[in-house]
């Protein structure tokens, strides 16, 4: 892989949790691999006064001990900045000049945005106005954490404030699932195996279904949660870009505009639902009080920070349709929740049954073939089908064909947010969402949302912590049931690890 261009990475938010956990772990594991520029440098900023050293210091405490690390803290430096005023940022010019003069590191920037939303429109501002957004010589990047505003309205607003001071080109929507490798990998099996393409469509697939579920609650982030819920936090960003990679069309080359080009093709080809046909297609709810392994749980509503009358959902199940040539007719589920029995997020692309049965009727639930593309944990690809039992007559059963990413022992599977900061050291947008890509999918759940917010008979379903989300969402799929997964995807139909 070819080594990106000398760069300065100016992360600001540089003491907030993101950088801790994500970042500049990233960083390090890069650096470790020898994928970082030759020449790079990161400028934590944030309104804290810290030193270099402080800042080098920070990192000691969240970075695994390593022979490498003492070189690569040499890279880290920071920058106080507050976000008043255009004059606050001077400083943090001047060090950048300082930085690229002293290191002999070209005036190529990233800058990152791991910031409350609020400062979203406000930092490339005052980044603008002090010439930092543009130049003709180097190139400048932003990178911007979700959310992408909080609805259709906020998310067109946002765009045209980011678009004053930056370029189309220039910005990067992060969305840490389009990193995961198992995401990534939907390109190569769709695409590159003639046994799989030919039977990509409606002739073939009865179903999509597509299932994230965490076994934690809110886990204090009660007053943030509240205010999002599961569509906001989950559904309407990840896993919708799940489905656009899944619902694509072949592009005509692996290249960044190619690919999403075709992602927004299939936003723009979901079936809208309608206000007033809510209740027919979603379901929605929150996880109440319940025993799990003899230790009791609270309710949503009961958790710190939480409306002790809240409506916000935390499970929701949709039921959609894709209006194109590919897709018409096939039902897509997705389904996503808070204190669900595990931790997991697969695709099933369920088979249509064969035409007629030779070797008895299946009974109500019995499965079709399925192929199953499990995201996390125990990342691989399960293939269900049918094979003889041993013995006297015909009688058939299921059987698994299995592959794991943890069988390649010899290949680094690189954590999300270590892919997705390469690829824009390179310039590489392919995994990171385009602005009329996010407005499509908000166009499509504002509806939703909408009807959520002023039609109070819309039920939202209590379910107990720890089982798969309200029995209604179980009347989505007209024929057939979900697929309940476990944590484990090898022996899967023959023990469960939860």
């Amino acid at each position: 892989m070819k080594k990106a261009e000398n760069q300065i990475l100016i992360i600001f938010g540089a003491s907030g949790d993101l950088t801790k956990r994500k970042l500049i772990p990233a960083l390090f594991e890069l650096f470790k691999q020898n994928l970082l520029p030759d020449k790079f440098a990161v400028l934590g900023a944030s309104r804290s006064e810290l030193s270099d050293e402080d800042f080098r210091l920070r990192a000691d405490e969240f970075l695994p001990k390593d022979d490498k690390l003492e070189e690569f803290k040499k890279k880290l430096f920071y920058q106080a900045v507050q976000n008043n005023s255009a004059e606050d940022f001077k400083p943090l010019k001047n060090r950048l000049n300082e930085l690229s003069k002293s290191l002999e590191i070209e005036k190529n920037y990233i800058f990152y945005l791991s910031t409350p939303p609020s400062l979203y429109g406000v930092i490339p501002k005052y980044l603008s106005e002090n010439g930092l957004s543009k130049s003709n010589k180097y190139f400048r990047r932003l990178i911007v954490e979700k959310p992408f505003g909080t609805n259709l309205e906020s998310a067109k607003e946002l765009n045209i404030q980011l678009l004053n001071y930056f370029s189309e080109d220039q910005i990067y929507r992060i969305d840490h699932y389009l990193g995961k490798e198992t995401v990534q990998n939907m390109l190569v099996t769709r695409f590159s195996n003639g046994i799989f393409e030919p039977l990509w469509n409606r002739r073939y697939i009865d179903r999509v279904e597509i299932t994230s579920a965490e076994s934690l609650g809110v886990e204090g982030r009660g007053g943030y949660y509240d205010h999002s819920g599961a569509m906001r936090d989950m559904l309407q960003n990840h896993l919708l870009q799940v489905v656009g990679f899944v619902a694509m069309e072949a592009p005509v080359v692996v290249e960044a505009n190619a690919i999403r080009n075709e992602i927004l093709k299939v936003f723009q080809s979901f079936r809208p639902i309608h206000e007033n046909e809510v209740s027919r297609y979603v379901i929605r709810g929150q996880y109440t009080e319940s025993n799990i392994g003899g230790k009791q749980v609270v309710g949503y509503r009961n958790e710190p920070g939480v409306d002790k009358f809240s409506r916000t959902e935390t499970f929701i199940a949709l039921k959609f349709f894709i209006d194109n040539w590919r897709w018409a007719g096939v039902p897509f589920y997705i389904r996503t929740g808070k204190k669900l029995p595990t931790r997991v997020t697969e695709i099933v692309i369920h088979f249509k049954h064969v035409p007629h049965n030779l070797f008895g009727a299946p009974s109500f639930g019995q499965s079709n073939n399925q192929l199953i593309i499990r995201i996390q944990p125990d990342e691989g690809i399960l293939l269900k089908f049918d094979m003889k039992t041993p013995g006297a007559g015909f009688k058939a059963q299921t059987v698994n064909m299995d592959f794991h990413y943890s069988d390649l022992a010899d290949t680094n599977v690189p954590a999300a947010y270590e892919r997705l900061l390469l690829d824009c050291m390179q310039g590489d947008a392919t995994l990171y969402a385009r602005g009329d890509a996010v407005e499509a999918a908000w166009n499509f759940v504002q509806p939703i949302i909408n009807a959520w917010e002023t039609n109070p008979e819309i039920p939202i379903y209590g379910y107990p912590a720890g089982t798969w989300g309200p029995e209604d969402s179980d009347k989505l799929i007209s024929h057939g049931q979900w697929r309940y997964p476990c944590k484990n995807l090898t022996n899967d139909g023959l023990y469960c690890e939860l």
